[in-house]
Formats: structure tokens, sequence, C-alpha cells
């Protein structure tokens, strides 16, 4: 496996591949890989002829005030684990190569950027979309891949993609979870042995929106009332918001179909968790 820490190295060994006729899978990352990640690596290597995994902490999509200096940073672990899965290529740029300081261009997707996920975090995917533009253009691969647990950052690439015309297509991966249920996140890390048992729920909520829908439930304030009921008794968590949206642009339904998405987020202690069940 090749650890790759330049730009222009970078697209060298992506020009030399698409000349011989090889695609190229990419797996973006943040690092701090656990079983998510490298479902997105299996993935890759059972489509593509070469994989490629980014590992970048992007300070762009992190507000003041957040997690970006504290972030679970494991470089050699990343490795380690990254080649176990699969992967041919690991892209480590530093920071000052992808971010530059006077850099005014940025993507930003209107409207589902906004809402949700981009309400509680403004600017996050402007700087998600920009430096995973970025990376398209430097790795230039034939597919990427994305984690369902991050239903509407996947969507939005997706978007990002179909208006900017990005010759890419995109993967979604089901989400991995613990063998209790709750979703692999990196963040996961910071809980304590307290705050881990509350985190469950997310996982339970969703189970219990998942039970009521299954038994013939299709108003969505019915289910959503239950959901925040029962996430109000678990005394570490602080709901930040729960929804039943459309997959396809993330805007809040009021009846239920099976293109509905429950999506969650909320706070175990100090650690922000995101969570979303699709009923398709």
């Amino acid at each position: 496996m090749k650890i790759v820490k330049t730009i222009q190295n970078m697209r060298q060994l992506s020009k030399k591949a698409k000349i011989h006729n090889k695609s190229i899978g990419l797996v973006p990352t943040m690092g701090c890989l656990h079983d998510g990640h490298l479902s997105l690596i299996h993935r890759a290597r059972k489509d593509c002829d070469v994989v490629v995994v980014s590992i970048f902490v992007n300070p762009m999509q992190f507000a003041q005030g957040e997690d970006l200096e504290k972030y679970p940073r494991d470089f050699n672990a990343d490795r380690k684990l990254a080649e176990s899965a699969g992967a041919d290529v690991v892209f480590y740029p530093d920071a000052k190569h992808i971010c530059q300081k006077d850099s005014s261009t940025f993507i930003s997707v209107e409207n589902m950027g906004k809402i949700w996920e981009g309400k509680t975090r403004p600017d996050h995917f402007r700087g998600v979309c920009t430096i995973v533009g970025k990376l398209f253009n430097v790795v230039n691969p034939d597919v990427a891949y994305f984690g369902q647990k991050d239903a509407q950052q996947a969507e939005i690439i997706e978007r990002m993609v179909k208006d900017l015309d990005f010759n890419v297509k995109i993967v979604v991966v089901p989400t991995v979870r613990e063998k209790d249920g709750l979703a692999m996140s990196s963040r996961n890390k910071y809980l304590s042995s307290k705050e881990r048992k509350a985190a469950l729920v997310l996982y339970r909520s969703l189970q219990e929106a998942r039970a009521m829908i299954k038994n013939g439930e299709k108003k969505s304030d019915k289910v959503l009332d239950c959901m925040r009921s029962f996430v109000k008794k678990e005394r570490l968590s602080r709901l930040d918001y729960v929804g039943i949206v459309n997959s396809e642009d993330f805007s809040a339904v009021s009846e239920i179909s099976k293109t509905s998405l429950i999506i969650i987020a909320c706070r175990i202690g100090k650690t922000r968790l995101i969570d979303n069940f699709l009923l398709v």
C-alpha cells in the first residue's frame, strides 16, 4: 500500500491508473477508522481496481467551539486498518495543501445544506462539499463511497455531483452498528461508560418509531412526539432535533411513506451524535 502526501503525486498516480484503464474507488475519511469506514473500503475493493482512502481532518467543516483540536487522530493505526481492509493508497495530505488560507472559493448546496444538520452547524456542509469536491478533482475517482449514518451529507454530495456534473458515481453503504445497535462513529470514543449506555437512546428511539410505523401509524407528528418523549427520559441526553423527512431532499413530511427517513441528533453529555432510519 502506498502513502501519498501531495496533490501532485496523487494526481500522477491517478493518471497512471487511468492510462491502464483501471477504475478508482475513493473512500473519503477524517481518520480514526472503525468498522463503518472499513465497510466502505471493502465495498470499494469489491467494485474497483484501485482503492484510495483519504485521511484528512477537514477544518472547514468545524465551527468555532467544536471539536477540531481534540478530534481523535492516529495515523499509524488508520494506515494499518486501511491496508488490512484492502486499500491500495492512503492519501494523507497536509492541511496547507488542501485548505489554502487565501482561498475564497467554496461549494455550497443551498436549501438542503441549510436545514437540520446545516441549521445546527452553519457552514458545515459548505466545508464538506468544498473539500470533497477538491478530493474528486485531485483523485479523479470513478466511484466514491459514503456511509448511510451521515445520510444528509451523502444526499448533499449526490446533489453536488449532479449539479456540477462531476464524473463520479456515489455509492451509499448501510450504517454499521455495534452489537447493541449504537451506530459506529469516531466520536463514540468521547463517551464515558455511563454516556455510552445513554447513547443507545438514539437507536432505541428509532426502533420505537419503526414499531409504530410497522403497526400502521402514518402521521409524522405522532411518531415524533413518541420519540421526543422517549429521549427525554434519558437524563444524560439533550435532543438537538428529530424529524421525518423525504429522503431525497430532506424536506419534512407530515405523512409517512416508503421514501421517508427518520433522523435524529442528540447530545450525550458533551458529545453530539446522529443517527437515522430509512423506511425503504
